[in-house]
């Protein structure tokens, strides 16, 4: 496990790695759409229900991904990891592109549920939060020429913005919210019937198998581009 730290063996042991989680998470988000679809009407939702599959699986994903984010982020700034950092920069984009996701459902959900599109709920306003954190740490790495110092400001950021992850997930219980309680992952089991349950967890299973695929891909691009800039800055040095 803590071989895979070195780059080049990273990238050995990778190289199909991708392409066999990619069919993995086809079949699975396969499924999942397939068993969404069979799934039964909620009694109050009705058909709105089917927005969970993908709303749901979104925003689990969002926190997920940020605290692989953070986690990256965490031994790139404290042990000055060049592959920590490339993971974190990695992992940005995709965390984003979930955040969104969920966002955008939540509304599609909100609107025929609750009569609006947005409302200024503690699980909203902290995700959107969220998704500002994944867009800062985006901007500042841009807008920072120096590598270096911008993976050690952007890695800052990131462990800032791990402080709002338990208050995401917690923000129902500590507020007033809309949302309901935890009603999949929770002491006394899931509340949820199965054939609503099973097409939830496959497409959980699929994104977060799609995730994995995806940052691998990312991480290996990031790792070529590195080495890539070096060499052509010590070819620019010789010349």
């Amino acid at each position: 496990m803590f071989g895979l730290a070195n780059p080049q063996r990273f990238m050995d042991a990778t190289r199909r790695l991708p392409a066999v989680l990619g069919v993995v998470a086809g079949l699975l988000l396969a499924a999942g759409v397939w068993l969404s679809f069979t799934a039964p009407p909620d009694y109050q939702q009705g058909e709105t229900v089917r927005i969970m599959f993908i709303h749901v699986p979104a925003a689990w994903m969002s926190l997920f991904v940020y605290v692989c984010l953070g986690g990256s982020a965490f031994f790139g700034v404290v042990f000055r990891h060049a592959l920590a950092d490339a993971a974190a920069r990695a992992a940005a984009p995709l965390g984003a592109g979930f955040t969104a996701l969920a966002l955008a459902t939540g509304s599609l959900w909100g609107r025929p549920m609750w009569g609006t599109w947005w409302v200024n709920d503690a699980r909203l306003v902290s995700v959107l939060i969220l998704f500002l954190f994944y867009l800062g740490y985006m901007a500042l790495q841009a807008s920072i020429d120096d590598e270096q110092k911008a993976a050690r400001a952007s890695g800052v950021l990131a462990l800032v913005g791990l402080v709002n992850v338990p208050i995401v997930h917690f923000s129902v219980n500590w507020w007033n919210s809309l949302h309901q309680d935890a009603s999949v992952f929770r002491i006394g089991g899931p509340t949820i019937s199965w054939p609503i349950l099973a097409p939830l967890l496959v497409m959980a299973l699929g994104y977060t198998v799609l995730f994995l695929a995806l940052w691998i891909v990312r991480i290996r691009t990031e790792v070529t581009r590195r080495r890539a800039l070096s060499l052509a800055l010590k070819a620019a040095g010789a010349a």
